[in-house]
């Protein structure tokens, strides 16, 4: 890796890790489902440009358009919408952190759902790290009863483990070129998303303020447009064990801009929620790491 991608990695991370911090200003007068749709379809409007420039054409995969539907809905349109509402109840910072269990959830459910990506101790070890970061964060909380503050947490564990899904079922896409995949289950995000911002948000109705709006642009050629294109051009460049690393900066990011421009302060448990589920990603990288290489699994490492 040299000093030009490495610098593309760290402005991914900062990009990745700021689309938390877009969701909470653009929720602010946009409701969830709306978020999740404007998201998706100006991200793949973006994509499909980009993929017609280089020559691809989605036409020619026509018949994975029940992949694409499925991975739109657990890739996009099921944990948008779960982040989004959550960030309405928590600080964005939280939700950055709790999102990274999504590697963590990957290596358990290959466990079960492949051949050839069983568990070893260390693996487990990190799984089990992983879980006692959420009991440090959600535990104390449940404790006290199931207020908002604890179900939008849960909402975006439950978000996580929906990309974790997507990664497994991504095994499928393994012979289809990164861009298309990746512009077809956006696609498929926003068609199952715009009858839900049509039905349950009446969009027409809203008042909303250039700020949320700009911050839903932002979300979306940004955090998710850009994000596809830079991830994509490191992968073919420096490899998945390397751009695995972006991983680790996502929590740390999203912590920074949080308190970096909405003067978020996190308890400490969050603090040490975050080193135990970094400690967790570190336990079980090297597994999660081949079980990329070796099945091309291309999916939006959590953000988003």
């Amino acid at each position: 890796m040299n000093t030009r991608q490495f610098l593309i990695l760290l402005v991914l991370g900062l990009i990745w890790g700021a689309s938390f911090l877009f969701i909470k200003v653009a929720v602010v007068t946009i409701p969830p489902f709306t978020v999740a749709f404007g998201r998706t379809a100006l991200a793949a409007l973006i994509l499909y440009v980009v993929l017609r420039y280089r020559g691809l054409k989605l036409g020619s995969w026509g018949h994975l358009w029940g992949a694409f539907l499925i991975l739109g809905l657990f890739n996009g349109a099921v944990p948008y919408t779960l982040i989004t509402w959550a960030e309405i109840h928590i600080d964005s910072g939280l939700a950055a952190i709790l999102n990274a269990l999504m590697p963590l959830f990957t290596v358990l459910l290959a466990h079960f759902f492949t051949q050839d990506e069983k568990l070893n101790w260390m693996k487990v070890i990190g799984i089990l790290l992983g879980f006692l970061g959420i009991l440090v964060l959600i535990g104390p909380a449940v404790l006290k009863g199931l207020g908002t503050h604890v179900i939008g947490q849960l909402a975006v564990v439950g978000a996580a483990w929906c990309y974790a899904m997507a990664a497994i079922y991504g095994r499928l896409l393994k012979d289809v070129p990164p861009l298309v995949s990746a512009t077809g289950q956006l696609i498929g995000a926003a068609l199952l998303t715009l009858p839900l911002s049509f039905i349950i948000d009446t969009p027409w109705q809203l008042s909303v303020t250039l700020l949320s709006l700009g911050a839903l642009a932002c979300l979306s050629l940004l955090g998710t447009a850009l994000a596809y294109i830079l991830y994509y051009y490191l992968l073919a460049r420096i490899g998945a064990t390397n751009v695995s690393l972006v991983t680790y900066l996502l929590p740390i990011t999203g912590v920074f801009w949080g308190a970096l421009l909405l003067g978020e302060r996190l308890h400490w448990s969050a603090f040490l929620a975050l080193a135990l589920i970094l400690a967790g990603i570190a336990g079980v990288n090297n597994g999660w790491v081949k079980f990329s290489l070796s099945k091309k699994v291309v999916v939006e490492p959590s953000a988003k």
